[in-house]
């Protein structure tokens, strides 16, 4: 099996890959602070609870691939790959990594690795152009040529920032539920938040990727928009331009990316 990790500032997500088919995924928080060996007793404790791999520590695992927006955490995991799956074959999502995406950025190494492989994941699975949309700590936006090129993106606070912003900052409001309110006009402070949120978000996914629609393609209609991260759900229903919901979109892109890359090891 193929293990995915994809670390990013708020949570990490894992994923066990049985060929194209992801049978097992789980989410935790991230913490800079962990240390090689802390992660390794959290991976057997996950991996533990699942009847396809055995009890010790890296029985099952024949490929792991990881991509991190917290180096500390990558350097961290760098020294799990070293220490526990030794005679496993890893891919960390790094310069140099073969990924079959060009990038059309001024400085290509400013993107972040999961922004890469979400493009990676995007080609594959829907062709160019399209544009992911990925909720998670901020909101990114980035756009997939026709030609299943990476040509840049938009990042924009996300929704759980926004949250305690609002809390932090409004002298008589206060951290609340990110839920859907009952209507748009709020009958009380919390329902007028959850309001402010949902929808405001949602019109300003719609005002986003139009805009980048008008320079991806001639017609609209060509591009395909896809939504993922924890907190896309907030907003599924409400967003217009959304086209799909792929939950592991950065897990799949992972496995695309070793595929791509194990043989050269």
């Amino acid at each position: 099996m193929l293990l995915t990790i994809d670390v990013g500032n708020t949570h990490t997500v894992l994923g066990l890959f049985d060929g194209e088919e992801i049978v097992e995924h789980w989410r935790i928080s991230t913490d800079a602070r962990r240390t090689a060996d802390e992660l390794a007793v959290l991976l057997q404790g996950l991996m533990g609870m699942h009847p396809l791999l055995g009890d010790e520590l890296g029985d099952g695992i024949e490929g792991i691939a990881i991509c991190s927006t917290v180096p500390s955490v990558l350097h961290e995991l760098r020294e799990v790959t070293r220490r526990y799956y030794g005679d496993v074959p890893a891919v960390l999502v790094e310069p140099g990594i073969k990924t079959g995406v060009p990038i059309l950025m001024d400085n290509p190494k400013e993107v972040g690795a999961d922004r890469i492989i979400n493009a990676v994941a995007a080609v594959d699975l829907y062709g160019g152009p399209a544009i992911v949309v990925d909720f998670g700590t901020a909101t990114t936006f980035d756009a997939v040529s026709a030609r299943g090129e990476y040509a840049g993106g938009v990042i924009a606070p996300g929704i759980e920032i926004s949250v305690e912003a609002l809390g932090v900052k409004g002298a008589q409001l206060r951290k609340i539920e990110l839920a859907r309110p009952r209507s748009v006009i709020g009958k009380n402070t919390v329902e007028a938040m959850q309001s402010g949120i949902v929808y405001g978000f949602a019109g300003q996914v719609d005002g986003v990727v139009r805009r980048m629609k008008g320079e991806l393609a001639d017609e609209a209609d060509e591009v395909t928009v896809i939504a993922t991260g924890g907190l896309a759900p907030m907003v599924l229903g409400e967003a217009s331009e959304i086209d799909e919901h792929e939950p592991w979109l950065t897990l799949i892109g992972l496995r695309l990316v070793y595929e791509r890359n194990v043989s050269r090891m």
